[in-house]
């Protein structure tokens, strides 16, 4: 049966991985991002649509109503500053693009779901909606917030045949993860090259970055039937780290 699907971030990296796995079998995908010509080549290339949307202007989505089957928030952006020098402007732009996005989208979406009497709300979280790492305070709030919203809309979404999960990938192959490497080194006084192995690699048992298909994949599961008794769960994709 063919879904109608929303995929925050969707015209890059693992936003845009996900999009492609998910228009797989005929599924409509809206492609959001606040780059148009990101957004408009995804879903040209998917045979679905984009929405170029800001979001974190979250007063305009207040009044919002989605009909779609699938919701994916995936958007996100990084900060990385000690908790005492982090720019108050900055840590409420995580929080908005991050925490209060996605529980507006998914508010939005889920009478449409309700409705149908089936549905899938797949926060894409991080390893670090589970463990924490310095100077990231506000990602990992954000992040820990996820899951208790997923959470949450897993117990009401329940009866009406909706689920709730997170992904909850390590550090995955995209410019998200590359273009900290800069303020990574500095907050930390390493060198950049020192930043794969000592940062992004140093508490994986698996000693490479998480390629996006391998998240799109997961993703694609969990908005399949055949995961209708799969909800209010975190799916660690951290190469082990999160073991330890």
């Amino acid at each position: 049966m063919s879904r109608r699907v929303l995929v925050t971030g969707g015209g890059q990296g693992l936003g845009a991985a996900i999009s492609r796995a998910l228009a797989v079998g005929g599924n409509r995908v809206i492609v959001a991002d606040r780059d148009a010509e990101h957004a408009e080549a995804v879903a040209g290339e998917i045979g679905g649509e984009a929405w170029v949307v800001d979001l974190s202007d979250t007063e305009a989505l207040d009044d919002l109503s989605l009909e779609v089957d699938i919701l994916v928030n995936n958007a996100g952006i990084q900060r990385i500053h000690p908790i005492e020098e982090f720019p108050p402007e900055e840590w409420r732009l995580i929080m908005r693009v991050m925490l209060e996005t996605p529980y507006l989208l998914t508010r939005a979406a889920l009478p449409y779901m309700k409705h149908q009497g089936w549905g899938r709300v797949i926060n894409i979280s991080s390893v670090h909606g589970l463990r924490a790492s310095a100077f990231k305070s506000a990602y990992v709030a954000a992040k820990h917030g996820l899951q208790g919203l997923t959470k949450t809309t897993a117990l009401e979404g329940g009866p009406f045949g909706i689920t709730a999960n997170t992904v909850n990938p390590g550090y995955v192959g995209t410019a998200l993860v590359t273009s900290q490497i800069a303020d990574q080194a500095r907050s930390r006084g390493i060198t950049e090259e020192q930043v794969t192995d000592q940062v992004f690699l140093a508490k994986s048992a698996i000693k490479r970055l998480v390629e996006p298909e391998e998240v799109a994949a997961l993703v694609r599961f969990l908005a399949s039937d055949e995961a209708a008794m799969i909800t209010g769960a975190a799916h660690s994709m951290d190469a082990g780290w999160s073991a330890g």
